[in-house]
């Protein structure tokens, strides 16, 4: 569409990937093209797009490639990040496994803040050591990355704000120092989905993203999908894709792009809605200390200000310490948030932080047990008031057992 690389993003995401009307009419959204074979007119021809498939060109000549529904949602993301490329993944750790493997060798090393989200780690144990890769895990806001860079380094594996207490990463610093030794800079975007963050143009090589979450929507889809900044990588990765015989359903396909049309206003609804929440929470006497990067006072607003235009809707938060089974007790009050490992719906939910994961990230500092709340459409007063009922709760428990 001619103008549209110029367009607001809120234009971009109305308008990215959708069909052409190349006989005069048509719908409005790509229809849902499902098929295992692709049929060829003639041999020329099947061969001509068999060489282009070769060469790194989005062309399909299998179902497993993914038709027009699929090429449409790539469409977007890549519009929406700002990309070369994007590819879809069958879920988000699919597409981090995706990356990790596809710029990953034996006796090669990876460089990985230790507050990423923990699945990486299983992935770590059970699959990069078995090939002889080696991960090291360091802490972005304390360490030197310029000290900890080796000849074998190839990647930097980032995610900002990072998981459970996000904390904000100066990618721009840090992918400088990468690129000086001409290391890849990969980092997970799922947080922002894709809208309140730009890692490809703060310095990022590759943007990651569990599509399950805000680019869908609506809790009933499993996606990744990986954005490149460049025609090589797209091959490269294009290629690991084929070889892991990766593949989505045309129907999430199709449910992703729909989600991807709503998620402005969206997200826009969750940010308003966590911030409320997170300014209740940081008023709160029964708190030690909240987690949100778009609130005054978090560690890490200052650098939020400079390189996000938004917030999602994650609020996490710390009870005093000596208040064991303050969380259970806290969350099981709860009427309106459910308890669920996901998140990125229109739902809210509650999740205690397993302390192993916390002791992971060296960012955290504390000793109370810690609540990840995300932050759903509900209206926000009824949200608090759920929340603070909860903490009456709690307190009464307190009181009793004291």
């Amino acid at each position: 569409m001619s103008g549209l690389d110029q367009a607001h993003v809120q234009t971009r995401l109305v308008h990215a990937g959708s069909p052409d009307l190349n006989g005069g009419a048509g719908p409005v959204n790509v229809p849902v093209v499902r098929t295992s074979t692709v049929r060829f007119a003639d041999t020329a021809t099947h061969a001509a797009l068999n060489s282009q498939r070769a060469a790194g060109e989005r062309v399909a000549t299998y179902g497993r490639h993914g038709l027009d529904t699929h090429q449409a949602l790539e469409a977007a993301v890549a519009s929406l990040e700002g990309g070369y490329r994007s590819i879809l993944a069958p879920s988000g750790l699919s597409a981090i496994v995706l990356v990790l493997l596809a710029t990953l060798a034996p006796g090669e090393h990876a460089l990985v803040s230790d507050s990423v989200y923990s699945p990486l780690r299983r992935v770590d144990k059970a699959l990069l050591q078995r090939y002889g890769i080696e991960v090291q895990y360091f802490s972005p806001g304390r360490d030197d990355l310029d000290a900890l860079i080796r000849p074998t380094t190839r990647l930097l594996y980032l995610e900002s704000p990072s998981s459970l207490l996000y904390e904000v990463l100066d990618l721009p610093a840090l992918a400088a120092t990468a690129r000086r030794h001409g290391v890849l800079v990969a980092t997970d975007n799922t947080w922002s989905g894709g809208l309140y963050y730009q890692p490809l143009a703060l310095g990022a090589h590759i943007s990651i993203q569990a599509a399950t979450k805000y680019l869908a929507g609506h809790s009933d889809v499993m996606m990744g999908v990986v954005t490149v900044d460049s025609a090589e990588l797209a091959q490269r990765i294009g290629a690991t894709y084929d070889a892991l015989g990766l593949a989505v359903g045309a129907d999430d396909a199709y449910l992703t792009l729909r989600g991807i049309r709503t998620l402005d206003v969206r997200l826009a609804r969750h940010h308003q809605n966590a911030l409320s929440v997170a300014e209740y929470l940081s008023r709160h006497a029964d708190v030690a200390r909240v987690f949100y990067p778009a609130l005054p006072g978090d560690p890490g607003h200052a650098l939020w200000q400079r390189d996000f235009s938004g917030a999602s809707g994650l609020v996490s938060f710390a009870f005093p310490a000596g208040q064991p089974g303050a969380a259970a007790r806290f969350i099981d009050a709860l009427r309106y948030f459910s308890i669920g490992a996901s998140w990125g719906g229109y739902e809210s939910l509650a999740l205690q932080a397993a302390p192993e994961r916390l002791a992971e990230h060296s960012f955290w500092e504390g000793s109370g047990e810690v609540v990840r709340l995300h932050i759903g459409l509900e209206h926000p007063l009824d949200l608090v008031g759920d929340l603070d009922r909860a903490f009456g709760v709690v307190r009464e428990s307190l009181r009793r057992s004291a």
